[in-house]
């Protein structure tokens, strides 16, 4: 089992982009890349936790590589705006990539490279070291948030159209 930990704005988004990904073996929202142990939602909402809403996800690397997981990442979040994700706005919402060691690091670099070309402006995705960074998870409502509450208004308005991004550009790589 190998692991990915990204946050790309709201945790919801990015968990229903990756389910049902062949390789995917878990989903877990959480928070990461900050300075409080232990954070609750509404800390991190708070904005002084230095946290981002993450999602560890762990895969089976015989099945799906990093760096195909790090295009489908690329393609669920807009990844050249700076603390933000459309309206939902703070540094809890930042693209963040943490990475393990120098060989995913390199991965990561070539597909920035790779995906650079998607986009009008510049990507501004920050880029950590995993070791660095413990992995704190969200409060267990947050799990399979899009699937559990599919017609609350965010994941209708918001949720919904990524996904679909997601799955239109990526359809080779879902479970039928």
């Amino acid at each position: 089992m190998t692991r990915l930990v990204v946050g790309g704005g709201c945790f919801w988004c990015i968990e229903a982009a990756f389910k049902g990904l062949r390789g995917v073996i878990s989903l877990a929202p959480g928070y990461a890349g900050g300075h409080v142990e232990n954070p609750t939602y509404e800390q991190v909402c708070g904005k002084r936790t230095g946290h981002a809403e993450i999602v560890d996800i762990e895969y089976d690397s015989s099945i799906i590589d990093h760096a195909t997981l790090l295009r489908v990442f690329f393609t669920a979040h807009d990844p050249t705006q700076l603390n933000r994700q459309g309206n939902d706005v703070g540094p809890q919402y930042r693209s963040i990539v943490f990475v393990n060691g120098l060989e995913e690091r390199t991965t990561l670099d070539l597909v920035l490279k790779e995906v650079g070309d998607w986009f009008r402006d510049a990507i501004v995705t920050e880029v950590a070291e995993l070791a660095d960074h413990p992995v704190y998870p969200a409060e267990v409502y947050h799990f399979d948030y899009f699937a559990n509450n599919p017609q609350n208004p965010y994941c209708s308005f918001v949720v919904a159209p990524k996904v679909a991004k997601v799955r239109k550009k990526h359809a080779s790589l879902y479970e039928s």
